[in-house]
């Protein structure tokens, strides 16, 4: 059988892009398939993983503070969230919005098409009425084609950490992308996880179960399934690091022993000496100071920083000015 036209292209050229770098890296985006949306969903029910109970925690106290600007003008608005993936905690603010009979329409984006296709079926059950566009790619090219831009006014949601998942040139680029896809008067819901206990921050993403770990090993899995690789996983060892300084937290995955990998759908060799790493992903941690900082920088008033009482976390509300 000839691979060479099922490969993904745009994958391989990524891993290859990342491994053929004097610090190895692959792009965390790559997660994201079936077996990895599951591993992260078990992510988000760990105890270790204070994030999205957290935030959970921060939407349903603060739903009706958080969407009044948008209910109060009795206009039809667009709910357009970047990284939608399962809908956990959006479901609560559209479950709000469905009950007082608010006219939205949802524009949920996500690289993982099969996420999105089970998001749409619970939406189905939850508010028969709302009109769902789901959009599936990356967060440049929905940001560049808009098409939510409908003249309604736009709450754009960017919860969790994602944003925090991007360093820091990327990230900075990234936003200028969400202020130039708002117009004045819009809103957007930005998810910051805040700095706290490193101790707590690391046993996030080194659980005592190991499912981070096998989130971040199942990239390698992909790899190998996808573009005809043949990486031996119990030859790498996943290693978060926290910097409290830079707030960044960030995972490798690091070989154990010196190594060659070969990749089918590039037809190349990958060296690997003993205890080099691969970087997978960043997360990073901010102060309130840097929340403001970011807003003004990029043309947005905060309006609140609704947070849970320990302020582990902040779902921050800007507008643009």
């Amino acid at each position: 059988m000839n691979h060479t036209t099922t490969y993904d292209q745009i994958f391989a050229q990524d891993v290859l892009q990342g491994l053929s770098s004097p610090q190895k890296s692959l792009p965390s985006k790559y997660f994201y398939d079936e077996k990895g949306d599951k591993l992260f969903q078990a992510i988000m029910a760990l105890p270790e993983y204070y994030l999205t109970r957290t935030e959970y925690a921060i939407l349903e106290s603060y739903k009706d503070k958080i969407l009044a600007p948008f209910i109060k003008t009795n206009q039809p608005f667009n709910l357009v969230e970047l990284g939608a993936g399962n809908g956990l905690k959006t479901k609560i603010l559209i479950r709000f919005l469905c009950d007082q009979k608010v006219e939205f329409t949802y524009f949920p984006i996500d690289i993982s098409g099969n996420v999105l296709r089970e998001l749409e079926d619970d939406l189905t059950e939850i508010c028969p009425q709302l009109i769902v566009n789901s959009i599936t790619g990356t967060y440049r090219n929905s940001l560049k084609d808009k098409i939510w831009n409908n003249g309604d006014q736009t709450l754009m949601l960017f919860l969790g950490s994602n944003y925090g998942n991007f360093l820091e040139e990327d990230a900075k680029e990234l936003l200028q992308k969400i202020t130039e896809s708002l117009q004045p008067g819009d809103g957007l819901l930005m998810g910051f996880d805040l700095k706290k206990d490193p101790e707590l921050i690391l046993a996030a993403y080194n659980d005592v179960k190991g499912v981070t770990r096998d989130f971040n090993l199942n990239l390698l899995e992909r790899i190998n399934r996808e573009l005809g690789a043949n990486f031996v996983l119990d030859k790498f060892k996943h290693w978060p690091v926290y910097n409290p300084v830079s707030g960044e937290c960030k995972s490798y995955l690091v070989s154990l022993e010196q190594q060659d990998v070969h990749l089918e759908a590039l037809n190349k060799t990958f060296h690997f000496n003993k205890a080099e790493p691969i970087f997978t992903e960043v997360s990073k941690k901010y102060g309130l100071h840097d929340i403001a900082d970011l807003s003004r920088e990029k043309g947005f008033d905060v309006v609140n920083n609704f947070m849970d009482e320990e302020a582990f976390f902040s779902d921050s509300l800007w507008v643009k000015v």
